[in-house]
């Protein structure tokens, strides 16, 4: 979606024809099958539905409901974090340092908490403190120097990887932290990050939840929102952006900080669920959010996609990901056969949305 088509929401109805010229685009009456094929999402959930298909005659256990639980944690723990990583997409930029950030978010809650014996939701307060902030650096530092979010992302990754095992292995002497299963607030802490609902044969884990609830503001955040239209506007043109008001360097630390605050949410996941953290873990991960947004519909130039379309190029990925578990392929080739299914779904997600905007 365009920040045209955003605005097409406050027009609200057809205008007449300016005199002089043609219509404008926001007042001219389009047809509900016309708004659904200009929707950004409409070719990942294409794409889903052929995954779907394609798992559900390789693999019998596939269609079990004890399997569907299973494949929505996985494109659960992909989702939350894919959601700001698209609306960062649609801003038009990235974050190398997403998937880092979510280990940095789990080691400081963990090491904080045991070291300073305290009670673990002081270390979950003191970490999305310091998460905030490193969202707050990437963001301040990419409007201050104007340097490609690349750059400065990915010397935000490498920082963070070797600050992740540095301090590790300075506090805990190995590369894990200790263990905090028996610390006060820790129950409490793994009900909000952890925990799970079975009902019948599927066990939903909390982390589903939280993925509905960022999908469903961050949707209404873009659709429904001033700011939504600064965060299509500053992806589809900065300098226009500044030039009509919209405060491009504000809404660009927005988003970063939105990155890391989903991190912190990630983190805590981590390390509730386990209650141990390892140093190296999350590198590379940032690439996964990244194929997940867009899958479901973001352009790599930014201005264009949707945080719906995030979510269904998530679940993408966790049905691939099972898929090939429960097809009980050779696991050897599971890299190959897991990107060859993903560049599958985006190639058929951009044929899609070619044949849209060729009939809209």
């Amino acid at each position: 979606m365009t920040p045209a088509t955003t605005l097409d929401k406050s027009a609200g109805q057809d205008g007449p024809e300016p005199a002089g010229g043609p219509p404008d685009d926001r007042l001219v009456h389009r047809s509900p099958a016309r708004r659904l094929l200009g929707r950004p999402e409409l070719g990942s959930v294409v794409g889903a539905v052929a995954v779907f298909v394609f798992f559900s005659v390789a693999a019998d256990s596939f269609l079990q409901w004890s399997s569907f639980g299973t494949v929505l944690y996985a494109a659960s723990t992909i989702g939350i974090m894919a959601v700001p990583v698209a609306l960062l997409m649609i801003g038009g930029e990235f974050d190398l340092s997403a998937g880092v950030m979510v280990t940095s978010s789990a080691l400081i809650s963990s090491m904080f908490s045991y070291q300073m014996t305290a009670n673990v939701w002081v270390g979950v307060a003191v970490s999305l403190a310091v998460t905030l902030a490193v969202g707050f650096f990437n963001g301040f530092l990419l409007t201050r120097t104007k340097l490609p979010s690349f750059i400065i992302t990915l010397g935000t990754f490498l920082m963070l990887t070797g600050l992740n095992l540095g301090f590790t292995k300075l506090i805990s002497g190995t590369v894990s932290t200790k263990s905090i299963a028996d610390m006060e607030g820790f129950a409490s802490a793994r009900v909000l990050f952890a925990s799970h609902l079975t009902i019948g044969d599927i066990d939903l884990k909390v982390t589903i939840l939280w993925w509905a609830a960022l999908v469903a503001v961050a949707t209404w955040l873009l659709l429904r929102t001033r700011a939504g239209n600064w965060i299509f506007a500053v992806g589809g043109g900065a300098d226009a952006a500044r030039a009509v008001g919209v405060p491009v360097a504000r809404t660009k630390i927005g988003l970063y900080m939105a990155v890391a605050f989903c991190a912190w949410i990630s983190g805590q996941h981590l390390l509730f669920s386990f209650d141990v953290v390892q140093s190296g873990e999350g590198v590379g991960n940032e690439f996964l959010y990244i194929i997940a947004a867009v899958i479901g519909g973001c352009l790599m130039t930014g201005g264009y996609g949707s945080a719906i379309g995030s979510a269904v190029g998530a679940f993408i990925f966790g049905m691939t990901s099972k898929g090939i578990v429960y097809a009980q392929w050779n696991p050897d080739w599971f890299k190959f056969f897991l990107g060859a299914m993903l560049l599958l779904a985006t190639l058929l997600n951009a044929w899609v949305r070619k044949r849209a905007e060729a009939t809209a």
